[in-house]
Protein backbone atom coordinates (compact mmCIF):
# COMPACT_ATOMS: atom_id res chain seq x y z
CA UNK A 1 0.00 0.00 0.00
CA UNK A 2 1.88 2.79 -1.37
CA UNK A 3 1.04 6.15 0.96
CA UNK A 4 0.16 9.41 -1.87
CA UNK A 5 -1.86 11.36 0.90
CA UNK A 6 -0.19 13.29 3.46
CA UNK A 7 -0.87 11.04 6.85
CA UNK A 8 -2.99 14.30 7.93
CA UNK A 9 -5.16 13.67 5.06
CA UNK A 10 -4.95 9.98 5.38
CA UNK A 11 -6.11 9.86 9.03
CA UNK A 12 -8.22 12.37 8.79
CA UNK A 13 -10.19 10.90 5.54
CA UNK A 14 -10.31 7.13 7.18
CA UNK A 15 -8.01 6.26 4.23
CA UNK A 16 -10.86 7.49 1.88
CA UNK A 17 -13.70 5.25 3.71
CA UNK A 18 -17.36 5.97 2.56
CA UNK A 19 -20.26 3.89 3.71
CA UNK A 20 -21.40 1.96 0.42
CA UNK A 21 -24.99 1.21 1.67
CA UNK A 22 -25.86 4.54 3.74
CA UNK A 23 -23.21 7.16 1.98
CA UNK A 24 -22.16 7.79 5.86
CA UNK A 25 -18.59 8.91 6.12
CA UNK A 26 -18.21 7.25 9.78
CA UNK A 27 -17.53 3.64 9.38
CA UNK A 28 -20.30 1.62 10.22
CA UNK A 29 -19.94 -1.15 13.16
CA UNK A 30 -21.29 -4.75 12.19
CA UNK A 31 -21.22 -6.83 15.29
CA UNK A 32 -22.42 -10.34 14.18
CA UNK A 33 -19.92 -12.60 14.63
CA UNK A 34 -21.15 -15.33 11.50
CA UNK A 35 -22.55 -14.71 8.07
CA UNK A 36 -25.46 -16.62 6.20
CA UNK A 37 -25.04 -18.72 3.73
CA UNK A 38 -27.05 -19.02 0.49
CA UNK A 39 -29.52 -22.44 -0.59
CA UNK A 40 -26.43 -23.70 -2.37
CA UNK A 41 -24.41 -23.29 1.16
CA UNK A 42 -22.31 -20.69 -0.75
CA UNK A 43 -20.99 -17.71 0.93
CA UNK A 44 -22.85 -14.36 0.45
CA UNK A 45 -19.63 -12.65 0.60
CA UNK A 46 -16.73 -14.83 0.15
CA UNK A 47 -14.37 -12.96 2.28
CA UNK A 48 -16.91 -13.44 5.60
CA UNK A 49 -17.23 -16.77 7.08
CA UNK A 50 -16.70 -16.05 11.06
CA UNK A 51 -15.90 -12.75 13.06
CA UNK A 52 -12.39 -13.99 14.15
CA UNK A 53 -10.60 -12.99 10.73
CA UNK A 54 -13.91 -11.37 9.31
CA UNK A 55 -15.22 -8.18 9.64
CA UNK A 56 -14.78 -5.03 7.92
CA UNK A 57 -14.15 -2.52 10.53
CA UNK A 58 -11.40 -4.68 11.30
CA UNK A 59 -9.91 -4.50 7.73
CA UNK A 60 -10.48 -0.85 7.78
CA UNK A 61 -8.39 0.08 10.62
CA UNK A 62 -5.69 -2.56 9.44
CA UNK A 63 -5.68 -0.50 6.05
CA UNK A 64 -5.54 2.29 7.45
CA UNK A 65 -2.08 1.55 9.79
CA UNK A 66 -0.82 -0.33 6.57
CA UNK A 67 -0.75 2.20 4.79
CA UNK A 68 0.71 5.16 7.49
CA UNK A 69 3.71 2.96 8.12
CA UNK A 70 4.10 2.28 4.28
CA UNK A 71 3.54 -1.42 4.81
CA UNK A 72 2.43 -4.23 2.69
CA UNK A 73 -0.36 -5.72 5.20
CA UNK A 74 -1.27 -5.10 8.86
CA UNK A 75 -3.09 -6.83 11.48
CA UNK A 76 -4.85 -6.03 14.53
CA UNK A 77 -4.72 -7.88 17.93
CA UNK A 78 -6.68 -7.20 21.12
CA UNK A 79 -3.86 -5.84 22.73
CA UNK A 80 0.03 -4.73 22.52
CA UNK A 81 1.30 -7.74 24.53
CA UNK A 82 -1.17 -10.27 22.37
CA UNK A 83 0.86 -8.79 18.70
CA UNK A 84 4.41 -9.67 20.77
CA UNK A 85 3.40 -12.91 21.69
CA UNK A 86 2.06 -13.52 17.79
CA UNK A 87 5.72 -12.85 16.57
CA UNK A 88 7.63 -14.34 19.21
CA UNK A 89 5.60 -17.86 18.97
CA UNK A 90 6.85 -18.05 15.41
CA UNK A 91 10.75 -17.90 17.18
CA UNK A 92 11.25 -22.22 17.05
CA UNK A 93 12.99 -23.97 19.72
CA UNK A 94 16.86 -23.95 19.45
CA UNK A 95 16.84 -20.33 17.81
CA UNK A 96 18.47 -17.06 19.25
CA UNK A 97 16.15 -13.85 19.44
CA UNK A 98 18.46 -10.75 20.42
CA UNK A 99 16.50 -8.44 22.59
CA UNK A 100 16.55 -5.06 23.61
CA UNK A 101 17.51 -4.56 27.60
CA UNK A 102 15.67 -2.16 29.86
CA UNK A 103 12.71 -1.93 27.38
CA UNK A 104 8.69 -2.16 28.83
CA UNK A 105 8.88 -4.28 31.59
CA UNK A 106 5.86 -6.31 30.34
CA UNK A 107 7.85 -7.12 27.40
CA UNK A 108 11.27 -8.45 29.13
CA UNK A 109 9.14 -10.47 31.55
CA UNK A 110 7.01 -12.10 29.04
CA UNK A 111 9.66 -12.77 26.47
CA UNK A 112 12.21 -14.40 29.38
CA UNK A 113 9.22 -16.59 30.46
CA UNK A 114 8.65 -17.98 27.24
CA UNK A 115 11.91 -18.09 25.73
CA UNK A 116 12.87 -20.66 28.81
CA UNK A 117 9.42 -22.49 28.39
CA UNK A 118 10.28 -22.92 24.58
CA UNK A 119 14.16 -23.57 24.56
CA UNK A 120 14.51 -20.46 22.51
CA UNK A 121 17.94 -18.50 23.48
CA UNK A 122 17.39 -14.95 24.56
CA UNK A 123 20.18 -12.61 24.71
CA UNK A 124 19.11 -9.17 26.06
CA UNK A 125 21.38 -6.49 24.65
CA UNK A 126 21.92 -2.74 24.86
CA UNK A 127 21.10 -1.53 21.37
CA UNK A 128 21.66 1.93 21.79
CA UNK A 129 25.66 0.67 21.37
CA UNK A 130 25.41 0.27 17.67
CA UNK A 131 28.76 -1.18 16.99
CA UNK A 132 28.81 -3.67 20.40
CA UNK A 133 25.07 -4.80 18.65
CA UNK A 134 25.95 -5.46 14.68
CA UNK A 135 28.93 -7.45 16.06
CA UNK A 136 26.98 -9.59 18.09
CA UNK A 137 24.43 -10.00 15.22
CA UNK A 138 27.04 -11.33 13.07
CA UNK A 139 28.39 -13.59 15.72
CA UNK A 140 25.21 -15.45 17.15
CA UNK A 141 22.83 -15.06 13.97
CA UNK A 142 19.68 -15.08 15.69
CA UNK A 143 15.96 -15.76 13.77
CA UNK A 144 14.68 -12.08 15.66
CA UNK A 145 16.26 -8.89 16.94
CA UNK A 146 13.28 -7.09 18.70
CA UNK A 147 14.04 -3.55 19.66
CA UNK A 148 11.73 -0.66 20.91
CA UNK A 149 12.94 3.65 20.07
CA UNK A 150 12.34 5.16 22.04
CA UNK A 151 12.61 2.78 24.57
CA UNK A 152 10.58 2.34 28.15
CA UNK A 153 11.35 4.28 29.90
CA UNK A 154 14.49 5.28 29.34
CA UNK A 155 13.81 6.86 26.07
CA UNK A 156 17.34 4.95 24.30
CA UNK A 157 17.36 5.64 20.38
CA UNK A 158 18.08 2.38 18.45
CA UNK A 159 19.74 2.95 15.24
CA UNK A 160 17.04 1.14 12.88
CA UNK A 161 18.62 1.42 9.71
CA UNK A 162 22.41 0.08 11.13
CA UNK A 163 20.46 -2.81 12.57
CA UNK A 164 18.67 -3.55 9.26
CA UNK A 165 21.57 -4.16 7.04
CA UNK A 166 23.00 -6.65 10.07
CA UNK A 167 20.18 -8.43 10.45
CA UNK A 168 20.03 -8.44 6.78
CA UNK A 169 23.40 -9.86 6.70
CA UNK A 170 22.69 -12.94 8.27
CA UNK A 171 18.53 -13.53 7.33
CA UNK A 172 17.17 -12.11 10.30
CA UNK A 173 14.20 -10.23 11.16
CA UNK A 174 14.09 -7.01 12.65
CA UNK A 175 11.37 -5.87 14.27
CA UNK A 176 10.63 -2.93 16.16
CA UNK A 177 8.68 -1.52 19.18
CA UNK A 178 7.80 1.78 17.78
CA UNK A 179 4.96 2.67 20.29
CA UNK A 180 6.39 5.73 21.80
CA UNK A 181 6.78 7.04 18.39
CA UNK A 182 3.42 6.22 17.04
CA UNK A 183 3.26 5.95 13.06
CA UNK A 184 2.69 9.88 12.61
CA UNK A 185 6.41 10.37 14.29
CA UNK A 186 8.14 7.93 12.59
CA UNK A 187 8.00 4.95 10.14
CA UNK A 188 10.45 2.05 10.90
CA UNK A 189 9.97 0.01 7.60
CA UNK A 190 10.99 2.68 5.46
CA UNK A 191 14.28 2.98 7.78
CA UNK A 192 14.74 -0.92 6.67
CA UNK A 193 12.55 -3.17 9.53
CA UNK A 194 10.68 -5.90 8.62
CA UNK A 195 7.89 -5.50 11.12
CA UNK A 196 7.14 -2.30 13.36
CA UNK A 197 4.75 -3.68 16.44
CA UNK A 198 2.33 -1.17 18.07
CA UNK A 199 -0.02 -0.96 21.55
CA UNK A 200 -2.68 0.59 19.94
CA UNK A 201 -3.63 1.37 23.14
CA UNK A 202 -1.36 4.36 23.37
CA UNK A 203 -1.31 7.34 20.82
CA UNK A 204 -2.71 5.65 17.98
CA UNK A 205 -5.77 5.45 19.94
CA UNK A 206 -5.01 8.05 22.35
CA UNK A 207 -8.27 8.37 24.50
CA UNK A 208 -7.37 5.93 27.34
CA UNK A 209 -10.57 3.68 26.51
CA UNK A 210 -9.15 0.87 23.64
CA UNK A 211 -6.98 -1.89 24.29
CA UNK A 212 -5.41 -2.88 21.23
CA UNK A 213 -2.05 -4.04 19.15
CA UNK A 214 -0.58 -3.65 15.68
CA UNK A 215 1.84 -5.56 13.52
CA UNK A 216 2.65 -4.32 9.81
CA UNK A 217 5.18 -6.44 8.01
CA UNK A 218 7.46 -5.06 4.84
CA UNK A 219 6.73 -7.99 2.46
CA UNK A 220 3.72 -10.01 3.22
CA UNK A 221 5.03 -12.62 0.97
CA UNK A 222 7.62 -13.09 4.42
CA UNK A 223 6.94 -17.14 5.71
CA UNK A 224 7.15 -15.38 9.80
CA UNK A 225 4.26 -13.17 8.23
CA UNK A 226 2.14 -16.03 7.16
CA UNK A 227 3.18 -17.75 10.72
CA UNK A 228 1.92 -14.80 12.12
CA UNK A 229 -1.74 -15.04 10.08
CA UNK A 230 -2.20 -18.53 11.12
CA UNK A 231 -1.35 -17.86 14.75
CA UNK A 232 -3.88 -15.00 15.64
CA UNK A 233 -6.43 -17.08 13.65
CA UNK A 234 -6.11 -20.75 15.56
CA UNK A 235 -5.44 -18.60 18.88
CA UNK A 236 -8.13 -16.37 18.08
CA UNK A 237 -6.02 -13.05 19.32
CA UNK A 238 -8.69 -10.60 17.52
CA UNK A 239 -10.07 -7.58 18.40
CA UNK A 240 -13.83 -6.54 18.47
CA UNK A 241 -15.98 -4.30 16.21
CA UNK A 242 -16.48 -1.99 18.68
CA UNK A 243 -13.04 -1.70 19.44
CA UNK A 244 -11.67 -1.05 16.17
CA UNK A 245 -14.18 1.72 15.92
CA UNK A 246 -12.89 3.56 18.54
CA UNK A 247 -9.24 2.72 17.43
CA UNK A 248 -10.05 4.61 13.94
CA UNK A 249 -12.10 7.18 15.24
CA UNK A 250 -9.24 7.88 17.44
CA UNK A 251 -6.64 7.67 14.64
CA UNK A 252 -8.83 10.09 12.43
CA UNK A 253 -7.23 13.14 15.37
CA UNK A 254 -3.24 10.86 15.49
CA UNK A 255 -1.08 13.82 13.63
CA UNK A 256 -2.70 16.93 15.60
CA UNK A 257 -2.84 14.73 18.79
CA UNK A 258 1.32 14.06 18.77
CA UNK A 259 2.15 17.52 17.15
CA UNK A 260 0.61 19.20 20.05
CA UNK A 261 1.98 16.19 22.90
CA UNK A 262 5.48 16.25 21.13
CA UNK A 263 5.76 20.42 21.58
CA UNK A 264 4.52 20.18 25.33
CA UNK A 265 6.64 17.43 25.53
CA UNK A 266 9.27 19.02 24.39
CA UNK A 267 8.58 22.31 26.59
CA UNK A 268 8.36 19.76 29.54
CA UNK A 269 11.63 18.48 29.21
CA UNK A 270 13.08 21.94 28.24
CA UNK A 271 11.71 23.51 31.85
CA UNK A 272 12.50 20.20 33.76
CA UNK A 273 16.33 20.13 32.45
CA UNK A 274 16.49 23.69 34.24
CA UNK A 275 14.78 22.86 37.68
CA UNK A 276 17.18 22.81 40.34
CA UNK A 277 15.25 20.12 41.94
CA UNK A 278 15.80 17.88 38.88
CA UNK A 279 19.19 15.48 38.41
CA UNK A 280 18.64 14.37 35.12
CA UNK A 281 16.01 14.80 31.87
CA UNK A 282 15.28 11.65 29.73
CA UNK A 283 14.20 12.95 26.47
CA UNK A 284 15.54 12.37 22.96
CA UNK A 285 14.03 16.08 22.00
CA UNK A 286 16.89 18.03 24.09
CA UNK A 287 20.14 18.37 22.66
CA UNK A 288 21.78 17.14 25.53
CA UNK A 289 20.41 13.78 24.98
CA UNK A 290 23.37 11.23 23.77
CA UNK A 291 21.30 10.16 20.87
CA UNK A 292 19.36 13.61 19.75
CA UNK A 293 20.60 13.88 15.95
CA UNK A 294 20.02 9.98 15.32
CA UNK A 295 16.41 10.34 17.13
CA UNK A 296 15.87 13.75 14.72
CA UNK A 297 16.83 11.26 11.47
CA UNK A 298 14.42 8.99 12.79
CA UNK A 299 11.61 11.02 13.99
CA UNK A 300 9.44 13.22 12.29
CA UNK A 301 7.24 15.93 13.64
CA UNK A 302 8.38 15.91 17.29
CA UNK A 303 10.28 13.35 19.75
CA UNK A 304 6.81 12.07 21.27
CA UNK A 305 4.91 12.50 24.52
CA UNK A 306 7.01 9.92 26.92
CA UNK A 307 10.12 11.08 29.04
CA UNK A 308 11.53 10.64 32.34
CA UNK A 309 13.15 12.55 35.15
CA UNK A 310 15.02 11.91 37.96
CA UNK A 311 14.56 14.32 41.30
CA UNK A 312 16.99 15.15 43.51
CA UNK A 313 16.78 13.36 46.88
CA UNK A 314 15.16 9.93 47.84
CA UNK A 315 11.99 7.63 47.01
CA UNK A 316 10.08 9.72 49.63
CA UNK A 317 11.40 12.63 47.73
CA UNK A 318 9.60 11.13 44.04
CA UNK A 319 6.91 9.71 46.11
CA UNK A 320 5.98 13.50 47.46
CA UNK A 321 6.40 15.50 44.35
CA UNK A 322 3.82 12.54 42.69
CA UNK A 323 1.54 12.96 45.19
CA UNK A 324 1.07 16.56 44.68
CA UNK A 325 0.74 16.33 40.77
CA UNK A 326 -2.74 17.46 40.12
CA UNK A 327 -3.56 17.83 36.32
CA UNK A 328 -0.59 15.15 36.05
CA UNK A 329 -3.13 11.75 37.04
CA UNK A 330 -0.93 8.98 38.78
CA UNK A 331 -1.60 6.05 36.18
CA UNK A 332 -0.12 3.46 33.76
CA UNK A 333 -0.26 3.85 30.24
CA UNK A 334 1.23 7.19 27.84
CA UNK A 335 0.22 8.49 24.34
CA UNK A 336 -3.64 9.94 25.45
CA UNK A 337 -4.85 13.52 25.68
CA UNK A 338 -4.36 13.51 29.28
CA UNK A 339 -1.04 14.13 30.91
CA UNK A 340 0.01 11.13 33.10
CA UNK A 341 2.75 10.46 35.54
CA UNK A 342 4.06 7.09 37.42
CA UNK A 343 6.47 6.05 39.66
CA UNK A 344 8.48 3.66 37.78
CA UNK A 345 10.03 2.14 40.73
CA UNK A 346 6.41 1.17 42.39
CA UNK A 347 6.12 -0.74 38.95
CA UNK A 348 9.30 -2.46 38.34
CA UNK A 349 11.50 -2.13 41.40
CA UNK A 350 14.39 -5.64 40.59
CA UNK A 351 15.04 -3.88 37.25
CA UNK A 352 17.93 -1.74 38.25
CA UNK A 353 15.38 1.65 38.01
CA UNK A 354 16.02 4.72 40.21
CA UNK A 355 13.90 5.17 42.87
CA UNK A 356 13.87 8.69 42.03
CA UNK A 357 12.56 7.83 38.28
CA UNK A 358 9.45 9.96 37.77
CA UNK A 359 7.87 8.69 34.29
CA UNK A 360 5.57 11.10 32.44
CA UNK A 361 3.34 10.85 29.17
CA UNK A 362 2.58 14.69 28.12
CA UNK A 363 -0.80 15.05 27.06
CA UNK A 364 -2.41 18.17 24.91
CA UNK A 365 -3.83 20.72 28.08
CA UNK A 366 -2.20 23.73 27.78
CA UNK A 367 2.02 24.15 28.56
CA UNK A 368 1.44 27.04 30.75
CA UNK A 369 -0.84 24.97 33.25
CA UNK A 370 1.03 21.58 32.84
CA UNK A 371 4.53 23.17 33.86
CA UNK A 372 2.33 25.03 37.07
CA UNK A 373 1.37 21.79 38.11
CA UNK A 374 4.81 20.83 37.61
CA UNK A 375 6.28 23.83 39.27
CA UNK A 376 3.94 23.29 42.28
CA UNK A 377 4.98 19.83 42.74
CA UNK A 378 8.37 20.33 43.23
CA UNK A 379 8.70 23.44 45.03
Amino acid sequence: MTRRQRLETLFAQAAGYIDQQTGGVVPAIQPSTTFVRDEQYDLLRDNNIYARDDNDIVRLAEKILATAENAQDALVFPTGMASIAALFRTIRAGQTIIMQSQIYWGTTKWAREFCERRDVKLIEQDTSKTDETIALIAAEKPALVFIETPSNPWLHITDISALADATKQVDAILAVDSTAAGPATSNPLDLGANIVMHSGTKSINGHSDVLAGVLAVDDETRTIWQDIKVDRHDAGAVIGSFEAYLLIRGMRTLPLRMERMSENAMAVASYLSNHDQVDHVFYPGLESHEAHALAKSQMQNGFGPLLSFTVKGDKQRALDVVGKMKLFKRATSLGGVESLVEHRYTIESTTGIPETLLRLSVGIEHIDDLIADLEAALS
